[in-house]
């Protein structure tokens, strides 16, 4: 009996010990991560802000040995202290975050391909971004991958770009940067890393297809932490033991995947993920950060803390774009104007409204351009439910980025239109109109 029990012991020994050859070893990874921050720098409506956003951030990582903090993408873009800055504070303040690694978002080039470039100079943590490239096949970023050591993992991290760049950047800022292929690309970085990893992670500010085509077809890359669609997710996506998270936007809430990783399957055994809020009415600000957002704060409050008219309740951001095409029409003396709905950043609440609330539903340095056409080769979305005759001249009054972009997305959906004559930057038109209205009622 004795040495029966003894083979059973040994060959369960053996057994183990095979399964644990095969497995390999299992370490743990925790991801915390954020996307499309738009410089909302201070909280709104009892959400989020960067002082309160870096105690969340710092309670999660206490006593935690095995977390990364990743950002997908549009740090920049929102608020008045990126706009009149061009985003610099922005990327100094979020080196008081703690960021292990980035990936551009596409407004990092609403300031120009240079400062695109620059702020990769700023953050005191690498910026990775593998298919953004020039003419030459140049990267704009120093790298497109890094690798991160923590709790015994080599954890490679791959940046990626939205291929629709072109569409929601204008010319003037893109210059000769351009996309490559999304999916080859990571694929092939992420075959050439695993040698070198336990684990690819893919940062990437993509669209909902891109990330589907990411998860669903590119094996390479077990685990994807993305941005640049801002509702966020209420459930992780995964597939085939794969898995992709995204949070919701303007550092409302921090994600964190908590990951076991099979170092010789270079995958996860298991996962659990949960977004966590930042909510202000429970949260301590971080006072070394709260110290440096007033700072900057502080420097623009002059110019657009100024009261500027009443809104008698509150408008959404599908009547705010009415409210701007109302404006451009009056402003312009223009027939018919166009604004794209993607350029519409906030809601106007009901109430006192000033000068930086006009900053934030139009943090864009836009120009408005009006062009002359007949009634024949007016845009069906310009016209709406309008009668008009198809051989009268009609002024239309849109954008540079629309103008730019007309056939993609819910834009005119055309081509060939000639905008020559500027007038204006859309900011200030809107501001004159908002203080000569006084009292915003209704839209028409």
């Amino acid at each position: 009996m004795e040495r029966m029990l003894r083979g059973i012991r040994r060959a369960a020994a053996l057994l183990l010990l095979a399964c644990t050859t095969l497995a390999g070893e299992v370490r743990t990874l925790t991801i915390l991560h954020l996307n499309d921050l738009h410089a909302h720098i201070s909280p709104e409506n009892g959400r989020g802000g960067f002082a309160y956003l870096a105690t969340v951030i710092k309670r999660e990582r206490a006593n935690c040995a095995d977390c990364i903090l990743l950002n997908a993408g549009d740090l920049v873009q929102g608020s008045p202290v990126s706009t009149i800055f061009h985003g610099d504070p922005i990327y100094q303040l979020a080196n008081l975050l703690g960021f292990d690694a980035a990936c551009l978002g596409n407004h990092e080039f609403d300031y120009g391909w240079a400062q695109a470039a620059q702020f990769a100079k700023i953050a005191n943590y690498p910026i990775v971004t593998a298919n953004v490239v020039n003419a030459a096949g140049e990267l704009i970023t120093p790298k497109p991958y890094v690798i991160l050591k923590v709790n015994g993992l080599r954890v490679a991290v791959i940046g990626a770009m939205t291929e629709t760049l072109n569409t929601l950047s204008t010319p003037k800022s893109l210059g000769e940067w351009h996309t490559i292929p999304l999916v080859e690309t990571v694929r092939k970085y992420a075959r050439e890393l695993r040698s070198q990893s336990d684990l690819v992670v893919l940062l990437a500010h993509i669209g909902g297809g891109e990330e589907s085509a990411i998860l669903n077809s590119v094996a390479e890359i077990p685990v994807s932490v993305t941005g640049h669609i801002h509702s966020g997710m209420t459930e992780a996506m995964s597939h085939d033991g794969r898995v992709l998270v995204r949070v919701r936007s303007y550092g409302e809430e921090l994600g964190r995947l908590e990951l076991k990783v099979d170092t010789e399957k270079k995958a996860p055994v298991s996962w659990t993920w949960k977004r966590i809020p930042v909510d202000t009415a429970n949260t301590e600000p971080d006072a070394a950060m709260a110290r440096q957002v007033k700072l900057w704060e502080d420097k623009v409050t002059a110019q657009v803390d100024r009261p500027l008219a009443i809104a008698s309740r509150t408008f959404t951001k599908g009547e705010v774009k009415r409210l701007i095409e109302q404006a451009l029409r009056e402003e312009t003396h223009s027939d018919f104007a166009w604004m794209n709905s993607g350029g519409v950043r906030d809601p106007l609440p009901q109430g006192q409204l000033l000068d930086r609330h006009i900053w934030n539903i139009m943090p864009f340095d836009n120009e408005v351009l009006i062009g002359t056409f007949k009634g024949r080769d007016l845009p069906k979305v310009v016209i709406g439910d309008k009668k008009i005759d198809p051989d009268r001249d009609y002024t239309l009054a849109v954008s540079d980025y629309t103008a730019a972009n007309q056939e993609t997305g819910e834009n005119l959906r055309t081509t060939g239109l000639q905008f020559p004559k500027y007038a204006g930057l859309m900011r200030d038109m809107l501001l004159d109109w908002f203080r000569k209205k006084k009292v915003i009622e209704s839209v028409e």
